[in-house]
């Protein structure tokens, strides 16, 4: 079927039943392009809650129209829903034509019933948001839409699948099958022909079938083609073909679809763990929820390319999709870079975590949540696993087992050439009976004051052993949330259990990552997170310990951000992601941490899932004098730290030390360098510059030319800086922008983790020197932003949108 983007021509506005629009309570609609977040805009308050970033749920109606030309009597037409968040209703000419459940996956509206042709159709979107998650899922039709239309007898919708049957000595056998539906009359009689073809475009192999097909029983063709010289998909080196598939009556081309796929083998064993190609690979992984930053849960092309393409180049060479299906831009963009998936369905089953979530919808949709989840995944070669499901706590119940072995069976069905896992926490599977280290009751509360040990300690318990056993022997993989205690315990109670930690703690990586390395049953690691999200605000800060009513699990009203990521929001670095890229062997070079002024002198308490509130800056207007805690890491044996050129002392460092060395220096303007040593050998070094005279406002765009055709965006980096380019980090201004020519101002905002400012704004303060606007081009033409900031010269970049 002809797949068209539908993302234009669309109006929003908050939902008004008839009783209100009879009495004029309806407000206003206004004009958007798709993807678009509902909630963002929606003003904050306290008493909405810190899981949702303090935002509230909302009822909300998109409107369109779709004109249907008379041509279309004989065709099949339907809406395909990418992902709207959540309870949605289609409505078309008033009646409704389709609904969905929840909110991250694909579904089909066909509107064969509904149309009136040779006019304009009207198409009416109704969502609901209520206290239905536990971070910040937005609202609305936050993922593209596309229009299918085709002849009645069509290639089905996501009905061609591609796999590797078998690679040997450059040789690969390619199977490819495809179904023909017939949504017409009487008996039809069709070709379909297939062309395998490489990355230059050149045919490596095709193959012509003969179809029958009866109206309402869909018929599949398959075809099996043998590739020499195949050149295979790996992180390494992601090579990609494409099926070219086509269907014809006599000499006409009826329906054609061209579906991207990769030449790849996965095993899985305890010995030699996971292999692509016969190569094992270890995974470096980050978990990532949906949300974009500053677009809030808008899933446009671009912002999905971007934060894969910056996760790789900080040494992340997988990403589990945390607790959603991965939309199809993310997946395309780990397709082409070579990163491989874990793809989660959800983040409950039948036991509610929020009062509206969709635990109240799963028992009778969990059977098409799968179907689409496997239906997009199947030919993406990034995907590697599925996981059918994030701390589920029935899960180590008895009709948890049924649950998780009905679920894994499912997708089995679907797609055998994938591997199976759920991400299992120890504490939510005897929620109410442990026990910490002293016998005492802990519950929830008790936990958070040191949930790290808590939870390593609760995790070896032969209580949790006996309750997941099962739900661990349904899995291909053993998924593990903070248990790596029962890494090496498991090898010898579980002799057949495969392990991935799918939850972790950023502290604790350069201990996790050892037992990677050290254990072929344990297959990689994936950070809690590797970027930084909305929602479950303040779960990574610090807070100062003189302050009791500071501490505790979520941050108060203003906080935004969870504030636990490699990656800010606007896809800056924190110090951790370079921390992390040590640890990995990634680099060599050492990298400086510098304490805040304002935190020098006091102690500081945080959750497992924060890290030292550093930055990798020195530039503190008025702090000389004060000390400072500096952190330098690197692999090498020991670390020097010089002050323009002085040595201020040697420390050990290296993985016997936890890659850190840490020194106390008063501050002062000036160049600081670390030059890491082993065997008395300089192995690599790292400055920081103060930044000094005046402060300028520069900005930078990610790319000079970007596409027009409404999935592309240009990300203007803007920061506070001196002559030579370094950042005043201690400096914060308000910037204001405008931008001029075919595009609007999509996002507006800095990494500040809280803050009452508005992302929607064309006015925001910059935090720790820096912000981000994200521009959306509306059409061709040259697209220029305008910044200006108070005290400094204004600035304007320009970019071309073809």
């Amino acid at each position: 079927m002809r797949r068209t983007p539908f993302t234009t021509g669309w109006q929003f506005r908050p939902h008004a039943n008839h009783f209100a629009e009879i009495n004029g309570a309806g407000q206003s609609w206004q004009d958007v392009t798709l993807p678009h977040d509902a909630t963002l805009g929606q003003p904050r308050d306290a008493a909405h809650g810190p899981g949702t970033a303090y935002f509230p749920g909302g009822v909300y109606e998109y409107l369109t129209t779709v004109a249907a030309p008379g041509e279309w009597r004989d065709r099949v037409v339907a809406l395909e829903f990418e992902g709207v968040y959540r309870s949605a209703q289609v409505f078309v000419n008033g009646s409704l034509a389709g609904q969905w459940a929840t909110g991250y996956t694909q579904f089909t509206v066909p509107l064969d019933d509904h149309l009136r042709y040779g006019q304009d159709n009207e198409v009416r979107v109704v969502c609901r948001s209520h206290a239905d998650s536990r971070w910040y899922a937005g609202a609305g039709i936050h993922r593209p839409v596309h229009l299918l239309v085709g002849p009645l007898v069509h290639l089905a919708q996501d009905g061609v699948t591609v796999t590797t049957e078998q690679v040997d000595g450059g040789v690969a056998v390619v199977g490819v099958a495809a179904t023909v539906a017939h949504a017409g009359r009487g008996l039809a009689h069709r070709e379909l022909v297939i062309e395998l073809r490489d990355a230059a475009g050149t045919v490596v192999g095709t193959g012509t079938s003969p179809v029958t097909v009866l109206p309402g029983e869909p018929a599949v063709v398959r075809q099996r083609f043998l590739v020499r010289d195949a050149a295979l998909w790996s992180p390494d080196s992601p090579a990609l073909y494409t099926a070219a598939v086509v269907l014809r009556d006599g000499a006409a081309e009826t329906d054609a679809e061209d579906v991207r796929f990769g030449i790849r083998t996965l095993s899985l064993d305890l010995e030699r763990g996971l292999r692509v190609n016969g190569e094992t690979v270890l995974l470096r992984g980050a978990c990532v929820h949906a949300d974009n930053g500053v677009l809030g849960a808008a899933a446009i092309d671009r912002a999905d390319e971007r934060r894969v393409e910056l996760l790789q180049a900080a040494g992340f060479n997988a990403l589990r999709s945390s607790h959603g299906p991965m939309p199809r831009a993310m997946l395309d963009a780990c397709d082409r870079l070579g990163v491989l998936v874990m793809d989660e369905l959800t983040d409950m089953w039948t036991e509610n975590k929020t009062d509206f979530d969709a635990a109240l919808d799963f028992p009778q949709w969990w059977e098409r949540e799968v179907a689409a989840m496997v239906a997009k995944d199947r030919n993406h070669p990034s995907v590697v696993m599925y996981s059918i499901g994030n701390e589920i706590p029935e899960l180590a119940k008895p009709h948890g087992g049924l649950w998780s072995r009905r679920l894994a069976e499912a997708v089995r069905a679907l797609d055998g050439t994938r591997f199976v896992t759920a991400g299992i926490n120890a504490m939510l599977t005897v929620l109410g009976e442990a026990r910490g280290p002293e016998g005492v009751e802990a519950g929830i509360n008790t936990a958070l004051t040191d949930m790290g040990e808590f939870m390593e300690h609760l995790s070896v318990s032969s209580m949790v052993g006996e309750r997941t056993a099962e739900a661990y022997d349904v899995l291909d993989v053993a998924g593990m949330n903070y248990m790596e205690a029962r890494y090496e315990l498991d090898r010898e109670l579980f002799p057949r259990r495969v392990i991935v930690g799918s939850e972790t703690f950023a502290q604790k990586i350069d201990r996790l990552w050892r037992l990677v390395q050290d254990h072929p049953h344990v297959i990689g690691d994936f950070t809690w997170t590797g970027w930084d999200y909305l929602g479950e605000v303040g779960i990574g800060r610090a807070w100062d310990t003189a302050d009791p009513a500071a501490a505790g699990f979520s941050g108060a009203f203003p906080w935004l951000l969870a504030w636990c990521g490699d990656i800010d929001v606007t896809g800056h670095r924190r110090p951790a992601s370079w921390y992390r890229e040590i640890v990995f062997g990634l680099r060599r070079d050492p990298y400086l941490a510098v304490q805040r002024p304002e935190h020098s002198g006091r102690t500081w308490g945080s959750t497992p899932w924060g890290w030292a509130d550093t930055v990798g800056s020195r530039s503190w207007a008025g702090a000389e004098g004060t000390p400072l805690e500096v952190e330098v890491y690197s692999d090498a044996e020991e670390v020097e730290l010089l002050l323009d050129g002085r040595s201020l002392g040697t420390a050990p460092a290296g993985e016997a030390h936890r890659f850190r060395a840490e020194f106390a220096v008063p501050f002062a303007p000036g160049e600081l360098t670390a030059v890491a040593r082993t065997g008395g050998q300089e192995t690599g070094r790292f400055s920081l510059r103060t930044a000094t005279g005046d402060v300028r406002l520069a900005a930078a765009a990610d790319r000079d030319v970007v596409r027009a055709d409404g999935t592309d965006l240009a990300y203007v980096d803007l920061s506070l800086t001196d002559a030579d380019g370094t950042v005043f980090t201690g400096v914060d201004r308000v910037v204001t922008v405008v931008v001029e020519g075919p595009a609007v101002l999509a996002g507006f905002g800095s990494a500040a983790p809280s803050t009452t400012e508005s992302y929607l704004d064309d006015v925001h303060t910059t935090f720790d020197g820096r912000a981000l606007a994200v521009v959306r081009p509306t059409g061709p033409g040259t697209i220029t932003l305008t910044a200006t900031a108070e005290g400094c010269a204004p600035v304007a970049v320009t970019v071309q949108a073809h």
